[in-house]
């Protein structure tokens, strides 16, 4: 009989490609179809309720109830023309997912299709069900969505989808759009303030957002065949195969045929939800891939990166595929992240990272890059915070991700920039473009994409014109991340804004006021740039002697949340108050706590009742084994001493696993959640996981191969 390993390596083989038509020769033909965008509501509403859509859109401006009747009559028509029966409020809970609750358009006392203006506004979830944090009880369930006119309506599966925030019924943000579109109030705030002192034009500047998305792709067989995959979303068991990525042949290679397949679909239902899907590529190690879009809004670009995330596991379906966005699914290769390439934009079509032609354009380029450095100088753990996860915990510092030290890397050319307008900032200064001259400044036009080198160890990157925020999750919502970034810049553009200005009014001119207190801004920030190797041991030691953190598990990186001046920061900016801080951080300790908790019964339950039975199986085989060979007068030592080693192997696999199923009983009777989170870091992660591991992996080259109860790596991660 073969065993579920065999039945699973036979259906891979037995695979049939699946066709993939797309829907018209040109992209542009089917672009957006399925969005109720701007050009389908210039179509459809009256001149008069679309100029007030617009306004919610680009000024925040409330819709008024006879407002929201007309557009949800038009998005009613349009969405049924289409074939849709139900629709649904499309929200972003703290479980780093997105939720959904369908109801009908039909109304049967009305005996026809109905879709109300209060509907498309607002709805009720039960709010006492998704993770809050403590702020609400169980018996206290009220919640409420809102639209948010600022990202299109859509069409998903013959479903009205209305992107929405999702708050408590005390007012708290239970989700992660709320901070986010606070946050871009507060850096638009900051940063138009600071460029009035170069142009008295610019009247809003958007952050901008092109999010490179790393994932894994192994056949559903095989994912279904590996329970651990199924439950924790990663392997955890298995040794190295003897080829993984050590010949560096997959990266940019040929993209495997079914592979390929399933990326021109997801492609193409993703391009039709307006999501503006740009690359393909094979990524570092075998089985992963990347996609990656052209830069939007960042609240769009947040709300598509979900969205991507969902059509891709829909699309992985048809094509009897797997997607993981696990960031280590696999032990021993390149972990998955998202590159989060972040930037601002005026009104007036600057990119404020850009530099330029104009002395004037290049100081404001140089303000907003120093500004930027000073922010995650001094907000480093909190950036680090933001980005802690269990799966992220495997994958920092290790196979090509940046370390869990929180660093800047400039490139050489901009280094000596900001080294020598640090130096020689006490030269006598004239009026004009020649102060530039004599500060070294000229040499920012030759700042162009390619002139400023890559670095990937490095955990945010300027990269030519944006910063690379590379130490983000594959899995998580990037809008966590992306609001405590928008936050610790507004807040330091606001502090040097306030410091240019005491500068003038000590009667210094505005430029030399500007340049001076650059010049103490990255004296300041200095020690957060590096420029080398961040894996190298090296740099952990002079990171120490900088005074950086190495904040290497998410319990201890969470810390930061209960900082008084964490709470401040946000509420100073209105994007978070102390009860909705407190609660992001406990709801993220449970998460910790949860992950692990699921990765440790699903190894105790594989140690025990699958690979301890079959590792007793092969024993027993050897044990005849030995005793033919006695029977005979051979000599049946070695036999005999691989018994023992099977026999130490599985006894040091039950006794830790039995340890450490008491001390998850101890740690679950502890009632703070930073203790317990750090209780299953040390006792429960680091104590017994890699001892088991090592157990099995020892078993697992001991007992032959096909008896051998899980799917191994080199099956999995080499796909046809």
């Amino acid at each position: 009989m073969a065993t579920l390993r065999q039945q699973a390596l036979a259906m891979v083989q037995a695979r049939q490609r699946v066709a993939v038509i797309p829907p018209a020769s040109k992209i542009s033909d089917f672009f957006g179809t399925n969005v109720f965008g701007t050009s389908q509501m210039k179509q459809s509403l009256a001149p008069s309720v679309f100029k007030k859509v617009m306004e919610a859109i680009d000024k925040g401006s409330k819709i008024d109830p006879a407002t929201a009747e007309e557009i949800a009559s038009a998005v009613k028509t349009w969405a049924m023309s289409k074939g849709v029966t139900h629709y649904t409020h499309w929200f972003q809970p703290l479980t780093g997912s997105t939720a959904e609750k369908h109801d009908s358009f039909f109304d049967m006392y009305a005996g026809m299709e109905k879709f109300k203006g209060s509907a498309l506004v607002q709805q009720e979830p039960d709010a006492s069900s998704f993770p809050n944090g403590g702020i609400r009880s169980t018996f206290e369930a009220r919640g409420y969505t809102a639209w948010d006119p600022s990202s299109p309506i859509f069409i998903l599966e013959k479903t009205l989808c209305i992107p929405t925030i999702f708050v408590s019924y005390t007012g708290e943000a239970l989700d992660y759009k709320t901070p986010l579109l606070k946050s871009m109030e507060a850096i638009n705030e900051a940063s138009v303030a600071v460029c009035q002192l170069f142009d008295r034009n610019v009247r809003k500047v958007t952050p901008s957002l092109g999010v490179e998305q790393e994932y894994f792709v192994i056949d559903k067989a095989l994912f279904a065949a590996r329970p651990d995959l199924v439950m924790a979303g990663r392997s955890v068991f298995g040794h190295i195969p003897a080829r993984g990525q050590q010949l560096e042949d997959h990266y940019f290679g040929s993209i495997p045929t079914r592979v390929k397949d399933f990326m021109m679909e997801f492609e193409i239902e993703a391009l039709k939800l307006g999501i503006p899907v740009m690359t393909r590529h094979n990524e570092v190690a075998p089985g992963q891939f990347e996609v990656a879009p052209i830069f939007e809004e960042i609240n769009k670009a947040t709300d598509h990166n979900q969205l991507l995330m969902d059509v891709m596991d829909k699309v992985a379906e048809k094509h009897s595929l797997k997607v993981l966005f696990h960031e280590k699914p696999f032990a021993g290769v390149n972990g998955s992240g998202k590159h989060n390439n972040w930037s601002l934009i005026t009104d007036t079509g600057i990119n404020l990272f850009q530099p330029s032609n104009s002395a004037r354009e290049n100081l404001q380029f140089l303000t907003f890059l120093v500004a930027t450095v000073k922010a995650v100088h001094d907000y480093a753990d909190l950036l680090r915070a933001s980005i802690a996860s269990a799966g992220n915990d495997f994958r920092l510092g290790a196979n090509e991700a940046p370390p869990a030290i929180i660093s800047v890397f400039l490139g050489a050319t901009l280094s000596e920039l900001l080294d020598e307008l640090e130096k020689n900032g006490n030269v006598k200064i004239e009026k004009g473009d020649n102060m530039y001259m004599k500060l070294g400044i000229s040499k920012i036009p030759e700042i162009i994409l390619d002139n400023t080198d890559r670095n990937r160890t490095s955990p945010f990157a300027f990269t030519g014109n944006k910063f690379e925020f590379r130490a983000v999750g594959s899995q998580a919502n990037v809008g966590g991340p992306m609001t405590t970034l928008n936050v610790i810049v507004a807040d330091v553009l606001k502090q040097m804004l306030k410091d240019i200005e005491k500068e003038m009014n000590a009667g210094k001119e505005k430029k030399i006021a500007i340049v001076n207190v650059l010049r103490k801004y990255i004296k300041d920030s200095k020690k957060v740039r590096f420029e080398g190797d961040g894996y190298s041991e090296g740099w952990t030691k002079e990171a120490e002697k900088r005074g950086l953190s190495n904040l290497k598990s998410t319990p201890e990186a969470l810390d930061v949340y209960e900082k008084k001046a964490t709470k401040e920061l946000f509420e100073r900016h209105n994007v978070l108050n102390h009860v909705e801080v407190h609660a992001r951080h406990e709801i993220m300790l449970e998460d910790f706590i949860k992950k692990v908790q699921i990765e440790s019964r699903v190894m105790g339950d594989l140690a025990l009742n699958h690979i301890i039975p079959t590792a007793i199986l092969y024993q027993n085989k050897l044990i005849e084994n030995a005793n033919g060979l006695k029977g005979l007068g051979l000599d049946h030592s070695a036999a005999v001493e691989t018994i023992k080693e099977v026999s130490k192997h599985i006894e040091s696999v039950k006794s830790n696993v039995t340890d450490m199923v008491e001390a998850r009983k101890r740690l679950n009777k502890e009632e703070n959640v930073s203790k317990r989170a750090k209780g299953y870091q040390k006792e429960v992660k680091e104590a017994y996981f890699d001892k088991i591991r090592y157990a099995v992996d020892k078993l697992e080259l001991l007992v032959d191969d096909e008896s051998w109860p899980l799917v191994k790596y080199r099956e999995m991660l080499f796909i046809r």
